[in-house]
């Protein structure tokens, strides 16, 4: 007996690895053989819901209804007995709809024409919109019934300022939106309207409400759906159905509205349609835990045991004479399609053909119990010699008008059904046309579109790279930068705008954006056109190039700075906006206000304080020299020309290798004299001196150690300036070995 027990242990594992590789043909022979050894009713209550699950994914849903049928006659389906089932006929649904993913209804909701102005939190209208610091928009009072720090539905973003006590309606947008949609915003005012008086039992009056909303917005499907809700608590369930399969109509693809259908279909005791709603809703969000829990339940129900007299006829599914089995018929010819054929259904591309399993397994099974197809019982069929090959019952064909009246019942949504051997093109041209008629809101009237609406109060020009602060007020990205350089307040209301500005991580408002995009093109193509231009100037490094009038600086040494004046800040932002991520270094110069000569510096890393102060990491480039200066909004700029050493050959390049070597050997052993505490601080600051070049006219600037060893000798920037102008290594190279020889002297002194 305990062989017996190991044997079966060992099929019934052979049998999941079958199911979970697909192969669901063996996986159900089985099963199905594996009924004869158990006799306890619930291992033989488990096996049966197991082999109808191999048979629904096998494609043969008409023989697994009827094995779940038998199943329930022994105990009442749980929830989680459906699970597979509920998972096959799902995917069927999204396979023959064409849903492409598990989030099919956000992808359709954010495509649906003006439904740009839908908030994502109701999906109802966007009424007083706030901007997140994200970018994203959402309706105010929606997100004060958000848990704090509030947590954007779109991007899912929770980091940056969201927990905020107060949020501001968006100043721009709502004078927008009350312009393009003034009947769409009372509509939405009325709904609320409504919806204080449903929470204070007021159903009547909130009736009234909606009603007088849903004459001013006939196509907004939000107020269908709480008209809907409010019907429902009235217990006007027709009513109630007829609101929902309007808020359906005009959002086809809308999770809540399905759902509220299928609620409306249940308290009109059409159990059936209302499970094939939930099955939708699964369709489009596989996640949803609402609507799985629903189907589980009414798919539990359905197959649970009904009177004697009635449950005789349940298997003669040609006359379909009870309610309870007439979901069975239906499902079992919607997807028979699949079957008919002799393809496995669904998974018939994914199937894994492993024939060395399924011989294997076959083998094993034979051996091991002499199977003869047959249960013991005449409660079940024949392993596969009473199988109807046709996948129907009593050799229905096709889809029956059950099903069409229940699956398939949404004319108003996707026309009629096209037949099983449609190759889909009929349904993508009635999802197309669905999509651009059940736009909820009427279209922007073109008298309404004016570009000032969406200007900038700070440049006075269209909004490019439109951002809002906390406060509610936009500008263009690099207009408010400019103005926070100065001060750290809103250009606008005053508010303390601190915060925002320590977190330097300003998001362009995307509905804004968006509508520009989308409205005013021409408008957008010209402002874009003078964005470019001004980079173009500002990238140009030969002419009006910045110059930081401040201390001295070398080719290849590092020079961190500290930036604290509102023109300088501007400056190295525009340089890293331009991508030259490069500016010119001059001393200052009591006559002509910078010197003649400087040097190029490369930004290397930038880390900004709270207060919008910064420490800029940079390192020497290019010498060169100014031809002409001026000025450009508070900082200095100049046309220059770079600098490079004139190279010598023969007798004077072998002069200028020994001069170089002699002098390199005595500024290293200068470094060494220093102090201990001296050479890690000029370490710390300037890194280690650089090594000899082999050979010293490789750079057009030079040796680098010359310009570390000028950077850290006790010079000041008057006497180091000569240098930096000075195209000849030899003439460098001596000046630099007579100012070693004074400090020498002076030391020993």
């Amino acid at each position: 007996m305990g062989t017996e027990s190991m044997e079966s242990n060992v099929m019934l594992q052979l049998a999941a690895e079958a199911f979970q590789a697909k192969n669901f043909e063996l996986a159900a022979e089985i099963y199905e053989c594996q009924l004869v050894d158990y006799s306890d009713v619930v291992s033989h209550h488990e096996l049966l819901v197991k082999w109808a699950d191999a048979l629904a994914f096998g494609g043969k849903l008409s023989e697994a209804l009827e094995i779940y049928q038998k199943a329930s006659k022994i105990t009442r389906l749980r929830p989680t007995h459906l699970e597979n089932l509920i998972v096959y006929l799902t995917n069927s649904i999204r396979s023959k709809e064409g849903f492409a993913g598990q989030k099919f209804l956000q992808g359709q909701v954010e495509g649906c024409g003006n439904d740009a102005f839908v908030c994502r939190i109701c999906e109802g209208f966007l009424y007083e919109p706030v901007t997140l610091p994200c970018g994203h928009c959402f309706c105010k009072k929606c997100l004060d019934k958000e848990k704090k720090p509030v947590c954007c539905r779109e991007c899912k973003d929770n980091s940056r300022l969201t927990d905020l006590p107060n949020y501001r309606v968006n100043v721009v947008l709502s004078n927008l939106l009350a312009k393009w949609f003034p009947s769409q915003l009372l509509a939405v005012q009325l709904r609320h309207e409504g919806n204080a008086l449903y929470a204070e039992k007021k159903l009547e009056v909130a009736l009234e409400k909606y009603n007088e909303a849903i004459a001013i917005a006939p196509r907004d499907h939000l107020l269908f759906i709480n008209h809907s809700l409010i019907n429902s608590s009235l217990k006007n369930n027709e009513d109630a159905l007829t609101d929902a399969e309007m808020a359906c109509k005009l959002q086809p693809y809308w999770l809540k509205g399905h759902l509220r259908k299928a609620q409306a279909l249940e308290a009109l005791g059409k159990t059936e349609e209302a499970l094939t709603e939930c099955l939708f809703c699964i369709a489009l969000d596989s996640e949803n835990r609402l609507a799985n829990l629903e189907a589980q339940r009414l798919l539990s129900d359905i197959f649970d045991p009904v009177p004697n007299q009635v449950q005789e006829r349940i298997p003669d599914y040609i006359h379909l004479l009870s309610s309870r089995t007439r979901v069975k018929g239906g499902l079992t010819a919607t997807f028979s399609s699949n079957c008919s054929t002799g393809s496995p259904g669904l998974y018939k591309d994914n199937c894994i053909n492993d024939n060395s399993f399924t011989s294997l397994g076959k083998s094993t099974l034979l051996s091991a119990q002499s199977c003869t197809r047959k249960t013991g019982s005449t409660d079940f069929k024949a392993c596969s010699g009473d199988r109807n090959e046709k996948g129907d019952f009593g050799g229905v064909h096709g889809p029956s008008a059950i099903i069409r009246g229940q699956l398939t019942k949404r004319k108003q949504v996707w026309g009629e059904e096209g037949s099983a051997g449609s190759d889909g093109s009929s349904c993508k041209r009635l999802k197309s046309e669905a999509k651009v008629e059940t736009t909820s809101w009427c279209p922007v009237a073109s008298e309404l579109i004016d570009a000032s609406d969406l200007e900038c109060s700070l440049c006075m020009r269209l909004f490019y790279e439109p951002v809002t602060t906390p406060c509610g007020h936009s500008f263009c990205l690099k207009c408010l930068e400019r103005c926070l350089d100065h001060n750290a307040k809103c250009p606008l209301c005053k508010e303390d705008l601190s915060e925002y500005l320590a977190q330097r991580r300003y998001s362009k408002t995307l509905l804004m954006e968006n509508l520009i995009a989308n409205y005013l093109p021409e408008e957008l193509a010209e402002r874009q056109i003078i964005d470019k231009e001004e980079i173009a100037e500002l990238s140009n490094l030969n002419k009006n190039v910045p110059i930081f009038v401040c201390t001295m600086a070398f080719p290849t040494v590092p020079c961190p700075l500290h930036i604290y004046e509102p023109c300088y800040r501007l400056m190295v932002r525009r340089c890293m906006e331009t991508g030259t991520n490069q500016f010119g270094m001059c001393l200052s110069d009591s006559v002509n206000g910078f010197a003649t000569y400087g040097c190029i510096l490369e930004i290397r890393n930038v880390e900004f304080f709270a207060d919008g102060r910064s420490v800029v990491d940079t390192i020497g480039r290019r010498r060169f020299k100014v031809i002409q200066h001026r000025k450009r909004d508070g900082y200095n700029t100049a046309d220059i020309e770079y600098l490079e050493d004139k190279k010598v050959g023969g007798a004077e390049e072998a002069e200028l290798r020994t001069l170089h070597n002699r002098v390199y050997d005595q500024a290293l052993s200068w470094v060494n004299s220093l102090k201990a505490q001296q050479k890690e601080r000029i370490v710390g600051h300037f890194g280690p001196m650089p090594e000899k070049d082999l050979d010293p006219q490789i750079s057009p600037n030079g040796p680098s150690w010359c310009w570390w060893l000028l950077a850290v000798m006790p010079l000041e920037g008057r006497a180091q300036l000569p240098f930096l102008a000075l195209t000849s290594l030899k003439d460098r190279l001596t000046g630099i070995r007579r100012v070693l020889v004074f400090m020498s002297r002076s030391r020993s002194r």
